[in-house]
């Protein structure tokens, strides 16, 4: 599976175990609800600093965002 789309999955999968909508992760980490949508959908490429700041703002770990489920 492509890493983009473990990402997104994962960052899509603890933002709903949140309890999150994607412009409330966005007022949380201060990336925009478009990046968050586009990285949900597997269509950006993160980097490890924003992997760790969106893990930080969800409360998981960077760790589990970047495992495949």
């Amino acid at each position: 599976m492509d890493m983009r789309r473990i990402v997104g999955d994962n960052v899509k999968r603890a933002r709903l175990a949140a309890g999150l909508t994607q412009e409330e992760l966005s007022d949380r980490s201060g990336f925009s609800q478009q990046y968050l949508s586009g990285l949900e959908q597997g269509k950006r490429n993160p980097t490890i600093v924003s992997i760790y700041e969106l893990a930080q703002a969800l409360g998981v770990s960077h760790e589990s965002l970047i495992v495949q489920a």
